[in-house]
C-alpha cells in the first residue's frame, strides 16, 4: 500500500512539474527551415542593450529551463515594453512575442519554464526606448535532450 502511495505521489509530482512548463517553441516550428539570409546587427548603437540572463548564451541546458533577457536603458531613456519583440528565425519567421507578452516588462522578459525541443535555435529580440532608438540581438538556445 506505501508503495502506491509513494507511486502516486510521485507522478502527481511529475505532473505537476509538466503542467507548469509553457511551450516556448513547439517542435512543429523547431522543424521548419532555418531563415536565409544574414542575421547582421549593428555593431555600436546607442539604444537599449539586450543581454541573455538565463540560459547562459552558446550554453547547452535542458527544458524546461527559465528563459530571461534583461534590458538596459541608455541615458535618461526609458525601455519601451510595447516595443518588444521576439522572433525565431526559422522560415517563415515565427513571432514569439505574444507567447512572451506575460513576461515582458521594461527590465527584460522573464518567462520560468520555458519549453523548448532539443536543438540549437536562434531568436531575435528588438526593443526600442522612449527617444526611439531601437536595438536587435540574435540569441542562440541551445537544449539537450
Amino acid at each position: 500500500m506505501k508503495f502506491i502511495h509513494f507511486t502516486l505521489a510521485a507522478a502527481l509530482v511529475a505532473m505537476t512539474q509538466m503542467a507548469c512548463a509553457a511551450s516556448l517553441i513547439s517542435a512543429k516550428e523547431a522543424a521548419l527551415p532555418p531563415a536565409s539570409g544574414a542575421l547582421a546587427t549593428r555593431g555600436i548603437s546607442r539604444g537599449p542593450a539586450i543581454k541573455l540572463a538565463s540560459p547562459e548564451a552558446d550554453t547547452p541546458v535542458t527544458a524546461p529551463f527559465d528563459f530571461k533577457v534583461s534590458f538596459e536603458p541608455r541615458g535618461d531613456a526609458k525601455i519601451d515594453p510595447s516595443s518588444v519583440k521576439v522572433v525565431y528565425m526559422k522560415s517563415p519567421f515565427v513571432d514569439l512575442t505574444p507567447r512572451l507578452k506575460n513576461a515582458i516588462s521594461a527590465n527584460g522578459i522573464d518567462f520560468a519554464k520555458a519549453d523548448v525541443p532539443p536543438g540549437t535555435h536562434t531568436i531575435r529580440v528588438s526593443v526600442k526606448d522612449s527617444d526611439g532608438r531601437e536595438t536587435n540581438s540574435v540569441l542562440n538556445l541551445v537544449v539537450n535532450k
